[in-house]
């Protein structure tokens, strides 16, 4: 019962996720707008390449939607309302996480086209550099919380959120998030302006949807993952834990879609150089900070 009713909220999530993104874009809310979208796409015929890896090219966007689901089976929303409380529920949002690269690298490779092709490698680069800024500030919240439980990543929050605890490591989870959902000014793997749509660009119909609703999935899940290591999880005041929970990712969703839709993309070397040079650095450092906090404020 749990299951299905996360899921549920995860399918919703994505729906608020795609109202959030066409109120950034175009400055008006449309809640029909993204069921009428879905309507449409399923709608459409789909259309194959003439020579396409069949196997990526339909697996890639269900793989998508796959890993934004089995992320989200460890993130709490209420100390009773999860999947599943794992040992090693941080580590088990990594190993998710990482098949968004593959399904990125398999929407590149399958239809066999050179746009997308181009994207999906530029995904390639763009996450292996990203991907330590996600796993280290983890790392440091796991240090704090001196557990892998979820669930106790926010118990541990009760007197001081990690976002105050350790800020710098807030910052850079935020970024690398974004750049794992490939939000601007991380959306080189679809740069509409220059790829023509990139990794999605030969995707039609049914495959289309599913692979935008994995993007929507693998958004919301982010920012509940953000929640919950540094914003406390479902902690406040008043309102009920769920209520908490909700405010806090739809906050840290729409801030997502605010901030990508404020930066210019920038060129991949850039983007790069910033993380190899300043971001993995910055990481370090704040694992080494947190570690003399636990230490000296046990």
């Amino acid at each position: 019962m749990t299951t299905v009713l996360l899921l549920l909220l995860l399918a919703f999530g994505a729906y608020l996720v795609a109202v959030l993104e066409n109120w950034t874009t175009c400055g008006r809310f449309r809640l029909a707008a993204p069921v009428l979208a879905g309507i449409a796409l399923l709608g459409r015929e789909s259309i194959l390449t003439r020579k396409p890896d069949r196997i990526f090219f339909e697996v890639a966007p269900v793989l998508l939607l796959l890993s934004a689901v089995l992320a989200a089976a460890v993130v709490p929303l209420t100390p009773n309302l999860i999947i599943t409380d794992l040992a090693t529920g941080a580590l088990f949002i990594n190993a998710a996480l990482v098949y968004v690269l593959v399904a990125l690298l398999m929407a590149g490779w399958g239809p066999d086209g050179a746009y997308a092709m181009v994207g999906g490698w530029r995904f390639l680069g763009q996450l292996i550099a990203y991907s330590m800024l996600i796993v280290m500030p983890i790392t440091a919240v796991a240090m704090r919380a001196e557990s892998l439980f979820t669930t106790q990543i926010v118990i541990s929050q009760a007197q001081l959120w990690n976002v105050l605890y350790q800020p710098l490591g807030f910052v850079l989870f935020f970024i690398a998030a974004m750049a794992l959902a490939f939000l601007p000014p991380f959306d080189l793997p679809t740069a509409k302006g220059e790829l023509a749509g990139g990794v999605e660009a030969e995707y039609t119909g049914v495959r289309l949807a599913v692979f935008r609703l994995g993007r929507l999935a693998l958004i919301i899940t982010l920012a509940a993952a953000t929640v919950i290591f540094y914003l406390g999880g479902w902690q406040g005041p008043w309102l009920p834990p769920w209520a908490w929970s909700a405010i806090k990712i739809l906050a840290v969703t729409a801030t997502m879609l605010l901030a990508g839709r404020m930066m210019p993309r920038i060129r991949e070397a850039h983007l790069l150089a910033w993380c190899w040079k300043l971001g993995i650095p910055l990481a370090l450092l704040n694992i080494f900070l947190v570690g003399v906090l636990v230490l000296v404020f046990p």
